[in-house]
């Protein structure tokens, strides 16, 4: 590697290409990265808003793909992400480093086979919704507009690949044409694989220098066993913090009267009508069960749904034990076949699952279970695991180097809580909430089967929060309740909205919370007040860029997703500091099973959570080096109860204060010298 050039000279050359700035913190990363690919030793990064951590860490990644002939996989949270690194990033980057390299480096991507249309199933998607409800005429009618819509799209496509069709279509739509690795026939016997959109991008990452990935499909991968990703000696995970949740989630199994239904329709042209009836039999069976089952965790199963749940099992396997093997040169045989299969084993090794959990001793739990019932999720048993951490340390720690990077990682100023949470390994032990605030940390844990060596580095912000930004708790108001807004919160966001001149991005702990407050403050104030669900996000989010005196309240994936440099966001509201509901079955169960083994669940689970939403959400302040503003928490227990150094040790070192007064101030400056500037 030692005829290439050193990161920095390569880095020199891609900000330069790129018509950046050279920033010391991405000069660090890089370094370490370089420095973490020569020692084999995994290293997590926090990289705050700014750094430029994207070329942070796609410089060493390429220089040592090309020096070692090797491939790199990188790993982001969304796919949108992916599509900017592959749309964006790595054309500009790969000319720019072609001459120093000696070649241009190959990148490709690569999305789970679902987000790719399905030549084969396209074909037969002329025979109706799978979905068994969708007799809705309307419903019909738009489905089929969109599926010829897809046959029209299919003759022009070169990539099939979902986010490239424009304007979309709905998910009952895509489902129609697109396949999941477990409901493929196989390029041996599709007589369209030649032309398969899926086969044609993995076939494009063979040989990759470096492939873009996302975290679903690295989980995918990790979870099932799925051979998805090309052999690779460096992984690079981006946005890290989101990597548990994307994972827990693959890892969830659904058992519904749906999921139940769909799994019979899908198995009656191949088997037996009375095993494929008894099985559908067993999905009303389930639902009359559920319908007096209040939503929540069930740590017991009553002995009536249990039989219900073993009943389903039985029938899935006996439907899959009656699946005949289809003639060797028939697709449409196989496919039948493969899409039942799928559907059966799904539901049998679900329904086995919640069965053999709730048998064990609590004590001795890995999953929990729970029954969940909402407007935006379909009724039925889920189960999930209570941990991750051993499947990610098999999958991503063992045979690879690892890198881990995001601008939220040091909890509480320490890397400890999430480098757990991966499964780096039991680290020393002591109380997070108490540690100092190192610039760097190394560990080496001494966990069964072998020591994994790593290491955590914060690199900084080019952002100076103390002087550009401002965190204002509310410590006169009342703690917050669990239901509705407060009266005097809603008098305090006035306040501040107006001493603001709009401008104001606020985040809620819940959906019901951003309605009551949109048209509570519709009513006494002079500025258009945005609320998520009024349009689609994205929508939502340009109108509110696009006017400086709008402000946008919602929930979520605003903490997250909004990126808006500039005077249009300079005040951001959060309401209530954002611990997981108390009834909320994953996260009160984890909770507990550390809390047996002698840990600390709360800090564990809920402030971690808690900890991580606060960070980004605060993060939407300052994006870019010449923004200021004022983020003003309206819970006083970020003041005043025990756990809130440890959760303000985990936001960006904004100046702080708890005079309304000096909030309202600030406000009221940077309003008025945004008016005299615009």
């Amino acid at each position: 590697m030692s005829d290439l050039p050193d990161v920095d000279e390569l880095l020199d050359a891609a900000v330069r290409a790129l018509n950046g700035t050279r920033r010391d913190g991405q000069a660090t990363m890089a370094r370490s990265v370089a420095a973490a690919i020569d020692s084999r030793e995994h290293l997590v990064v926090q990289a705050g808003t700014g750094t430029g951590k994207s070329l942070g860490y796609l410089v060493p990644a390429l220089r040592h793909a090309v020096a070692a002939n090797a491939t790199v996989v990188v790993s982001t949270a969304t796919i949108a992400l992916q599509n900017q690194l592959i749309g964006r990033d790595l054309p500009r980057l790969t000319e720019a480093l072609e001459p120093l390299l000696g070649r241009r480096p190959v990148y490709a991507i690569l999305k789970g086979r679902r987000n790719y249309l399905c030549r084969y199933r396209l074909s037969q998607a002329a025979t109706g919704p799978e979905e068994a409800e969708l007799f809705d005429p309307h419903l019909l009618s738009s489905l089929g507009r969109q599926v010829r819509r897809l046959h029209e799209w299919a003759e022009e496509t070169l990539t099939g690949d979902r986010d490239d069709l424009t304007p979309g279509v709905s998910d009952l739509a895509w489902r129609q044409v697109s396949v999941g690795a477990n409901e493929c026939i196989g390029p041996q016997m599709c007589p369209v694989s030649d032309d398969c959109f899926a086969e044609l991008a993995r076939a494009e990452t063979i040989g990759a220098d470096l492939v873009v990935t996302n975290h679903a499909l690295l989980a995918i991968d990790a979870v099932q066993g799925y051979r998805l990703l090309p052999d690779h000696d460096l992984l690079i995970v981006d946005e890290a913090h989101e990597l548990v949740d994307r994972v827990t989630s693959v890892a969830t199994g659904v058992l519904s009267d749906r999921s139940i239904s769909l799994a019979a329709k899908r198995a009656a042209p191949v088997c037996d009508v009375e095993l494929t009836e008894r099985l559908a039999e067993t999905a009303d069976g389930l639902a009359l069960m559920l319908a007096d089952t209040p939503p929540g965790r069930l740590d017991h199963l009553p002995d009536p749904l249990a039989t219900a749940v073993a009943a389903v099992r039985d029938a899935a396997h006996a439907c899959l034990s009656a699946l005949p093997e289809p003639p060797r040169d028939d697709p449409h045989a196989a496919s039948a076949r493969r899409l039942a299969l799928a559907g059966l084993e799904e539901v049998h090794r679900t329904a086995e699952r919640i069965l053999l959990c709730v048998q064990q001793p609590l004590r001795d739990r890995q999953d929990v279970v729970w029954f969940a019932r909402g407007a935006r999720q379909t009724p039925g048993l889920r189960i999930a695991p209570l941990a991750v951490n051993r499947t990610l340390r098999q999958a991503l720690f063992t045979e690879r180097t690892t890198v881990l990077t995001s601008a939220t990682l040091a909890l509480g100023g320490s890397f400890d809580l999430m480098a757990r949470q991966w499964g780096l390994g039991p680290l020393p032990d002591h109380d997070p909430a108490e540690a100092a605030e190192p610039a760097e940390t190394t560990a080496t844990p001494s966990a069964e089967p072998s020591p994994l060596r790593w290491r955590a580095i914060d690199v900084g912000s080019p952002f100076n929060h103390a002087r550009s930004g401002i965190l204002y708790i509310a410590t006169h108001l009342p703690p917050p309740g669990r239901e509705s807004l407060h009266p005097e919160y809603l008098d305090e966001m006035a306040e501040l909205i107006e001493a603001a001149g709009g401008r104001t991005l606020g985040l809620f702990s819940s959906t019901r919370a951003a309605v009551h407050a949109a048209e509570e403050l519709r009513e006494r104030l002079p500025y258009p007040i945005l609320c998520q669900g009024d349009d689609s996000t994205g929508h939502l989010v340009q109108q509110f860029a696009a006017d400086e005196a709008t402000c946008l309240f919602g929930t979520l994936s605003l903490w997250q997703g909004v990126d808006v440099p500039g005077p249009a966001l300079q005040l951001v509201i959060v309401d209530r500091i954002p611990f997981p509901r108390p009834d909320d079955p994953l996260a009160s169960a984890r909770q507990r099973a550390i809390g047996a083994q002698g840990g600390n669940g709360f800090l564990e689970v809920a402030a971690t959570h808690a900890a991580l939403l606060l960070a980004q959400g605060t993060g939407r302040l300052l994006r870019s080096v010449h923004d200021k503003g004022v983020v003003a928490v309206l819970d006083p227990r970020l003041a005043t109860a025990r756990y809130g150094a440890f959760l303000r040790a985990s936001l960006p070192p904004y100046w702080g204060t708890t005079d309304p007064q000096v909030a309202r101030a600030a406000l009221r400056r940077l309003h008025e010298a945004a008016s005299r500037a615009a």
